[in-house]
């Protein structure tokens, strides 16, 4: 007997066991799409959560129920996350908290929260959500708290969260909401209204939840007046709205609208003196003449809401389209998103064809990587174009990458400055699946090139001065003059293209890595040798990060003087080979271009100043680019007359530069 006792116990241990290794494959593919909806991680916060893990317990931000076998929470707040929430949370059954306070998601929130059963706190706080609540959050059956303060939310308020018995707190302060706030249909009404609603009426809205004991509807455009099942509450929880009280104060007149805010049923139904349904003598006591009119009128207000209507949905119908995002593990249920393109409403659109025959039938490839393919055009009656082309397939491309390439293309597009490669257009089309960026041409190539390939004769000291100031000015303007700033995702010698007289265009191509990488199954970090030694913070994805370009900047002015790429297998990184020589000033010309014949001591001494304000290890202590740019404009001299005086072979540099 006790030997089966014991064979039980084992078999029963070993069940357990057996369980816990075997994670629910569901519930990472809803981590992974929840990752993949956040296309910003400044903070690398979601750095750890790997794709190839089937054990998700230890990722950021993640926390598992004792048996180790299923996602009970998930708390990543004031994580600056940027993105979309994904509807695939629902596949996590036993979640019991979903917190991501202070973030800045956007978009709407999925419908499919509301099947998580489990779930006893919402916290979504302080984002830039959009949209309506979802009525679906009524089917939260054992939710306690919901936090949707700050954000951006739309509509009316739904009458289902009347149906959480167990809800304690409601935040909903500091959107947009609209309408009515649902009480109880027939709480504050009569007898009599009670009994004109009873046929079919539900009993939904907020005086059924008995357990609120904090609410927060502040803030926002509700009309009507406050229930007064919900008197208890402070009247701060209603102040800055539309309602009609005076206390707690409300919205001006102005800010509600030029029309006064519709009355509740309450108040309308309570004037025993106002009639119920007007006699219909009335109707017909009106004039033929009016009559008419009225059927006129009635006429052209329908023709023109009929034009309106269509005009709508083929607006829509331009402005949106539905893209499959995302593919069930079955392969075969699929689901849709609209991805909005207003924000590409000013930037020019190309098609495929007419870029095909510019390019001729897209034989002219100048440059090409895992990532793109850059082609060289001339526009039909236009200027030179250089078009970049993504490599990415089809079935890899989803509606949160697609949103994603929209974001970079309208960045790109309000970039304006003597010193930034110009973004022309865009070629979005789905057969053949095509995805382009069209910008100005640069016919000198990159410097890079010049630097590491070409004739190291052709750049002289002042060409390259000219080009670090031009490059500076470029970030300056990126930096401090552009609102929201904008950088570089890996600022280096291939990102600066040079034009005909070799004025330096700062051009961001790098940022499609971050693209490209997450539209590959099981994708990880962005990983280059070289990109780890110039920017050691920015592998993830392109965000604004201005201590990194910065840094980067110091690395390029060294590769610029030095003629040495900014890291090799032999000599490591640059940075280190030449802290020796940065560090004593009476050495500093051996981090000088052999090619170059001649270079200017005092322009030496500031671009090295320079290097050691970028790179140096506290990003707090690092010199704004605009201050480097003006250190720069005021110390080196690129004029003739500079260079007539500072060496006797100037004469062969100015042949050289004409």
């Amino acid at each position: 007997m006790r030997l089966c006792v014991v064979f039980q116990v084992l078999v029963t241990v070993g069940l357990v066991l057996g369980i816990c290794d075997a994670f629910p494959s569901n519930e990472v593919y809803a981590l992974n799409t929840f990752k993949e909806a956040i296309y910003e991680d400044p903070l690398l916060v979601l750095s750890n959560w790997n794709g190839l893990d089937s054990d998700p317990c230890g990722w950021a931000g993640v926390f598992c129920s004792m048996a180790q076998d299923h996602v009970i929470k998930i708390n990543i707040s004031d994580a600056s996350l940027k993105g979309f929430l994904s509807p695939n949370l629902h596949l996590l059954s036993s979640l019991q908290e979903l917190i991501l306070h202070g973030n800045v998601l956007i978009g709407t929130i999925p419908k499919e929260i509301g099947l998580l059963k489990n779930l006893k706190a919402l916290d979504l706080g302080a984002n830039q959500l959009t949209g309506p609540i979802p009525s679906e959050l009524g089917n939260l059956t054992n939710i306690m708290k919901i936090n949707l303060q700050s954000n951006g939310l739309t509509g009316k308020l739904p009458a289902e969260l009347g149906n959480l018995k167990y809800l304690e707190e409601l935040r909903l302060d500091r959107n947009k909401l609209q309408g009515l706030v649902p009480a109880n249909t027939g709480s504050d009404f009569t007898s009599g209204v009670r009994g004109m609603y009873a046929s079919g009426a539900s009993t939904t809205g907020f005086c059924r939840t008995s357990q609120l004991k904090v609410a927060d509807f502040s803030f926002n455009f509700l009309i009507g007046s406050i229930p007064k099942c919900l008197g208890y509450l402070p009247k701060s929880s209603f102040q800055g709205n539309c309602l009609q009280h005076k206390d707690p104060k409300q919205r001006s007149a102005a800010l509600c609208g030029s029309t006064p805010p519709p009355t509740s049923h309450a108040s309308t139904l309570s004037n025993k003196h106002q009639p119920v349904e007007e006699p219909r003598h009335q109707t017909s006591s009106k004039p033929t003449w009016l009559l008419a009119l009225e059927v006129v009128t009635g006429v052209m207000v329908g023709s023109l809401f009929i034009v309106g209507l269509v005009t709508g949905l083929q607006r829509l119908k331009n402005k949106s389209s539905i893209i499959l995002w995302k593919k069930s593990g079955s392969e075969k249920d699929h689901m849709t998103i609209y991805v909005d393109t207003g924000m590409l409403k000013d930037v020019v659109i190309y098609s495929r064809q007419e870029l095909e025959v510019a390019c001729e039938d897209f034989s002219n490839i100048i440059g090409s990587s895992p990532d793109s393919i850059v082609y060289k055009g001339t526009m039909k009656g236009g200027p030179e174009i250089a078009v970049i082309s993504l490599c990415v397939k089809e079935e890899h491309w989803t509606a949160y990458l697609e949103l994603y390439f929209q974001k970079e293309v309208a960045e790109l597009a309000r970039i304006n400055h003597e010193n930034a490669g110009k973004l022309l257009g865009y070629c979005r089309e789905s057969s053949p699946f095509t995805r382009m960026l069209v910008f100005e041409y640069a016919s000198n190539g990159t410097l890079y090139e010049h630097l590491h390939y070409g004739e190291g004769c052709q750049l002289s000291w002042t060409r390259r001065m000219k080009i670090v100031i031009g490059i500076a000015k470029g970030l300056t303007y990126f930096h401090s003059e552009l609102d929201p700033p904008f950088t570089i995702s890996e600022l280096n010698s291939n990102s600066v293209y040079l034009t005909e007289d070799f004025s330096p265009k700062l051009v961001d191509f790098e940022s499609w890595k971050s693209i490209i990488s997450r539209s590959e199954k099981n994708s990880g970090a962005i990983s280059s040798e070289g990109a780890i030694c110039v920017l050691p913070n920015t592998l993830e994805s392109r965000h604004l990060d201005v201590q990194g370009n910065i840094y980067a900047f110091g690395v390029l002015l060294l590769e610029i003087i030095s003629g040495r790429p900014p890291y090799c297998k032999d000599k490591g990184c640059l940075v280190d080979w030449a802290k020796e020589f940065l560090e004593v000033p009476e050495v500093l010309s051996y981090v000088v271009d052999p090619e170059l014949k001649h270079f200017k001591q005092e322009d030496l001494k500031v671009i090295c100043e320079v290097i050691n304000l970028c790179i140096h290890p506290t990003t707090s202590r690092r010199t704004s680019m605009k201050d480097l740019c003006a250190i720069l404009e005021s110390n080196i001299d690129t004029s003739i007359t500079a260079e007539l005086k500072a060496s006797s072979l100037a004469w062969a540099e100015l042949a050289l530069s004409s």
